[in-house]
C-alpha cells in the first residue's frame, strides 16, 4: 500500500508544491524561503520518518504569514490524502517531547473532525526570520485541512527556539504513531464504523 500524496496550490499570495510519503525514512527537500520554518519542517520529516519534498514561493516581501499558513493548508491536505480510507491505522497519537529546558506534549486524533488547541508561551515576537505567532497559524491551518484534532500543551520552556522545535518534533512523533497500521484493527478504529 503506497501512502504517498502530492498537492499543489497556487494563489495570488503563494505557489506551493508538496509531496509526502508517510512510510519514508525522514528525507527532506524543503525550501519555503523562511529559514527557521525550513529547519522546523526538516525536523518534522526526520523525526516522523516522513519523506517530504516542499517548494514554496510566497509573498515574503509582505511578511511570512501567507507562506507559513498556506503551507499548513497544503501539508494538511497531503496528510489527509496520503492516509486515505484510514483502514487499519491507530488513529490516535501522542508524544511528550523534552528539549533541554522545554517540555511539550502533542496529542492527535485523525477523527475527521477538526479542532486545534495550544498554550505556547513565547518571550519574543520572532525566532530567526519567523514570527512566533505563526506556529499557531500553521498548526491551526494544518489541523483543519487534515480534519484532525490537534492539541499542544507546553509544560515548561523559556527558549523560543526550543519551544517551537519541541512542538514540531512532538507533532511528527504523534502523527507517525497515529498513521501506523495495526494488523489487529479491522476496518477503521471507531464504533461508528467510519471516521
Amino acid at each position: 500500500m503506497s501512502r504517498i500524496a502530492e498537492v499543489s496550490r497556487v494563489t495570488k499570495e503563494t505557489d506551493i508544491y508538496l509531496k509526502i510519503n508517510l512510510d519514508g525514512t525522514g528525507k527532506a527537500d524543503i525550501d519555503t524561503g523562511v529559514g527557521f520554518f525550513d529547519h522546523m519542517l526538516e525536523g518534522f520529516a526526520k523525526h516522523g520518518l516522513f519523506d517530504v519534498e516542499l517548494k514554496v514561493k510566497g509573498d515574503l516581501k509582505v511578511d511570512c504569514h501567507h507562506t507559513i499558513e498556506d503551507t499548513g493548508i497544503v501539508l494538511g491536505e497531503a496528510i489527509k490524502k496520503a492516509v486515505g480510507s484510514k483502514k487499519g491505522i491507530k488513529r490516535y497519537g501522542n508524544f511528550l517531547l523534552p528539549m533541554d529546558e522545554t517540555l511539550v506534549m502533542c496529542g492527535i486524533d485523525l477523527s475527521g473532525r477538526p479542532y486545534y488547541s495550544s498554550d505556547f508561551n513565547y518571550s519574543n515576537d520572532k525566532t530567526g526570520d519567523m514570527d512566533n505567532c505563526m506556529v499557531d497559524e500553521f498548526f491551526y491551518a494544518l489541523s483543519y485541512s487534515a480534519m484532525m484534532n490537534l492539541h499542544f500543551v507546553q509544560f515548561r520552556g523559556s527558549n523560543d527556539h526550543h519551544i517551537t522545535e519541541a512542538a514540531f518534533k512532538a507533532f511528527a512523533k504523534s502523527l507517525d504513531m497515529a498513521v501506523t497500521v495495526d494488523d489487529r484493527i479491522q476496518g477503521v478504529l471507531s464504533t461508528k464504523g467510519t471516521i
